[in-house]
């Protein structure tokens, strides 16, 4: 026992235990050091504050965004120390998703998808407050969502939340095959082939929020089923139900079939029309495009051209889906309901029709 004893109190006073460990290792190529030692100071007596903006920060696929964060010491302890600063993307529930990033004075390392794009922002003091934003360039779909920025100073370990939210667009979808033919994984698929992914809930109630009305259930990212109701009646619920999302709760991903809601957001290129006076089959409408250096768009990249660079033709086009649609941001005889929207003639086995195109800027 004596030995035991001794051995622990030798690791203890070597200085190469060091006692907070907060679920992610920092070996020494992320440790500046000074004279070959690590100066580690675990207590100093100060509180420490960290602060993030209460609302959400705003952005768009393809954009560059700040998630601010700052922090300070109560009482202020002057001159920036030695801390570390972790930021991780976290799930609905809180939970943490992935490492985005962590860093240690001028030495930063990102994570997995965040590589190359991710960095922590450096920038002059004001009053006490300290900077610890973190920086996402060419913001992707799946970065939506809740993010933690932790720092860490020793014992001292604090965090606060920020919720990135991505401005887009939320669009039902069945594949060529019809109604409720796609499990979980399935559904992922389809979205991504749209230029899309599945839609959060948030992104769902906004969409609600924003006058979107489908009788069809369909997946979410978080695995659960559910869609949204803004006029109640008989085979939607029943009419006697308020108005809302109405949710089958989490379903078997493998075994259970839904449709999908798919989201997507602002387009990096534009979405153009193009015909002949006799139309053309899809083989052709995807040619064409070729030929005029671009590519058949997506159903995705069709919704985003309608509800952010107002797209409006009156004229059915193919889709790279094989699907024949046409957006209407004013609604005029002729022309479909008297709704905004993006039309749908399904997925004609035959017939002759303009196309849709996409071309990047």
């Amino acid at each position: 026992l004596s030995l035991l004893l001794k051995a622990t109190l030798l690791r203890l006073a070597s200085g190469s235990y060091h006692p907070f460990y907060n679920g992610f290792y920092y070996n020494h190529i992320m440790n500046d050091k000074d004279d070959g030692q690590d100066k580690v100071d675990y207590f100093n007596g100060a509180k420490l504050v960290v602060e993030t903006p209460q609302d959400p920060v705003y952005s768009y696929n393809g954009a560059n965004v700040t998630l601010p964060c700052h922090y300070r010491y109560e009482p202020d302890l002057g001159p920036k120390r030695k801390i570390r600063i972790k930021w991780s993307k976290l799930r609905d529930d809180y939970t943490k998703e992935q490492d985005v990033m962590v860093a240690i004075g001028k030495t930063s390392m990102a994570f997995g998808d965040f590589k190359g794009r991710a960095h922590v922002r450096q920038a002059t003091r004001t009053s006490s407050r300290h900077e610890a934003s973190l920086v996402i360039s060419d913001v992707r779909l799946k970065d939506d969502g809740k993010y933690r920025c932790e720092v860490i100073d020793g014992l001292e370990d604090e965090s606060d939340v920020v919720d990135l939210r991505l401005q887009g667009i939320v669009f039902p979808y069945q594949p060529p095959r019809g109604q409720y033919r796609l499990n979980f994984h399935e559904a992922e698929r389809v979205c991504q082939d749209q230029g899309a992914i599945l839609a959060n809930f948030n992104q769902l109630f906004q969409a609600w929020s924003e006058g979107l009305d489908w009788c069809n259930a369909g997946w979410l990212a978080d695995g659960t089923v559910q869609y949204p109701i803004r006029l109640p009646r008989k085979p939607c619920g029943g009419v006697h139900l308020a108005p809302g999302i109405r949710s089958y709760g989490p379903r078997h991903r493998h075994l259970h079939r839904f449709d999908a809601f798919c989201f997507t957001s602002a387009l990096k290129g534009e979405v153009f029309y193009l015909d002949r006076l006799s139309g053309m089959t899809l083989e052709e409408a995807k040619q064409s495009c070729q030929d005029a250096g671009a590519e058949i768009a997506r159903v995705g990249q069709l919704y985003s051209a309608w509800k952010f660079l107002g797209l409006d033709r009156c004229n059915a086009g193919w889709l790279a889906d094989g699907s024949v649609r046409y957006p209407i941001v004013t609604p005029r005889a002729n022309c479909g309901p008297a709704e905004p929207g993006v039309r749908s003639f399904g997925f004609p086995s035959k017939g002759r029709f303009g196309a849709f195109c996409y071309r990047e800027r």
